[in-house]
């Protein structure tokens, strides 16, 4: 519809609709994606020395209990 329109800021964001909806829908922001770094960072700096992977993953897994995507 914004194509047909023939307004040009309208066909401009047309483009980015796309993205406007995937930031509405999804509350992940940089404040939030930060926090979860630093988060792993901590883990990982506590978990120091142990070279079992798959525990680590699974500590970092049972940090964040989000729903599954």
């Amino acid at each position: 519809m914004a194509e047909e329109s023939g307004i040009p800021a309208q066909r401009r964001c047309a483009h980015y609709l796309e993205g406007i909806v995937s930031s509405a829908s999804d509350r992940l922001n940089t404040r939030v994606l930060e926090g979860m770094h630093n988060k792993i960072k901590v883990l990982k700096r506590m978990r120091y020395g142990d070279r079992d992977k798959a525990c680590f993953f699974l500590k970092i897994k049972d940090t964040f209990p989000g729903k599954a995507r």
